[in-house]
């Protein structure tokens, strides 16, 4: 298994030879961290698209740029024995990039492979590997899985008092148990009404709540590329007596439920139950619940974003520091409470996730859309 690790240089030398004896070459590249059924059916199905089949292993310091310090959790030798231990690779190489073009000129293989929850426009390589005469395949898994996921649930059941803060708050009748991340991470901001459900007035019966298309499987998409993913939203019925806020926590527990049956895990969720009149500073644009939420969980507000259909949302956004995007649900920035533009705009959340994916790779202009 051994002889399967190799150099960069090393294995540019072995392609050549590879095409000279007409063998495909096919190259993907990722951190497999945590191994799971995901990379191994993944890895296998790369495999039945050519004759060679080469991975490149994301170092530990371009892992550590890219997901942060207390990533990866093995080192990288670590991590290409086991990626050279599998039937489908057949060598596997260390790389400090972050990305893949240096990789791809090196190799020039027949197929750069993805996984299938990447667009080829996502792909800041694609354009290098066909002009190289090479071609795109991207690879739909058949298991929903992430290591992201899994360590967040080996987290979840940790000693706290080794890694985390904690303390009891008892409010409004409920008593919390908080703990403060020690490591910063980037968020999501998410609008609820009209954002990620269809707007009602006043909605306070769960039986109504609707999940918009794309909006779950984008939730899920933001979740996977490492940002936690936060709920802001106003609810002036509370406060103007329409609805309790057992009820509004009742349409959050359906809302949630169907989220969590995807894999998803909301870190928080936070609300305003004030009319506009009372002035507050909890009610967006007001920005007191954005910051509390960066107090609650140590978040990286350098890179989050802030997602909603108000131009109140992008204000509140805006005001916080945060990246913003513009749904196209809901109201759609109709409201024009604030003349305030968005960095982006969006169909829905998965193309707002598209979106994010694009700005995280350096690609941001092509994910402006005009209102």
């Amino acid at each position: 298994m051994r002889n399967k690790i190799k150099t960069r240089e090393e294995l540019a030398s072995l392609c050549e030879d590879f095409r000279r004896r007409s063998k495909s070459v096919g190259f993907t590249s990722g951190v497999f961290d945590l191994i799971h059924a995901g990379h191994i059916d993944y890895l296998e199905k790369a495999k039945g698209i050519c004759d060679v089949l080469i991975v490149g292993i994301n170092s530990d310091a371009s892992v550590k740029r890219f997901k942060g310090r207390s990533r990866p959790v093995l080192p990288e030798r670590e991590r290409a024995r086991v990626v050279a231990g599998f039937e489908a690779v057949d060598y596997v190489f260390v790389f400090n990039e972050r990305r893949n073009k240096r990789n791809i000129e090196f190799l020039k293989p027949h197929y750069y492979i993805k996984a299938g929850d990447y667009s080829k426009e996502e792909l800041t390589s694609a354009e290098v590997v066909e002009k190289l005469g090479g071609e795109v395949k991207l690879i739909k898994t058949s298991f929903d899985t992430s290591t992201t996921s899994i360590i967040e649930k080996i987290r979840s059941g940790e000693d706290v008092s080794a890694s985390r803060a904690e303390e009891v708050i008892e409010k409004d009748g409920f008593v919390h148990f908080h703990r403060r991340a020690q490591k910063s991470s980037p968020a999501v901001f998410v609008d609820r009404d009209g954002t990620i459900n269809e707007d009602i007035l006043y909605l306070h019966e769960p039986e109504k709540l609707r999940i918009l298309p794309n909006a779950v499987e984008g939730i899920k998409k933001m979740q996977d590329m490492g940002y936690r993913i936060i709920i802001v939203t106003n609810q002036a019925g509370i406060g103007l007596g329409y609805f309790s806020k057992e009820e509004f926590y009742e349409v959050n527990k359906k809302m949630l439920g169907e989220l969590s049956s995807a894999g998803i895990s909301v870190s928080k969720i936070y609300f305003c139950p004030h009319g506009k009149e009372e002035g507050c500073e909890c009610r967006k644009p007001g920005i007191a619940l954005i910051t509390r939420a960066c107090s609650d969980l140590n978040l990286d507000m350098s890179r989050s974003f802030f997602i909603g259909d108000q131009t109140s949302d992008i204000e509140a956004g805006r005001r916080a520091g945060l990246k913003t995007i513009l749904m196209r649900t809901g109201f759609g920035g109709s409201d024009k409470k604030f003349d305030v533009k968005p960095g982006y705009v969006a169909d829905d959340l998965l193309d707002a996730a598209g979106c994010i994916l694009r700005q995280s790779v350096g690609s941001a202009k092509s994910c402006i859309k005009e209102t």
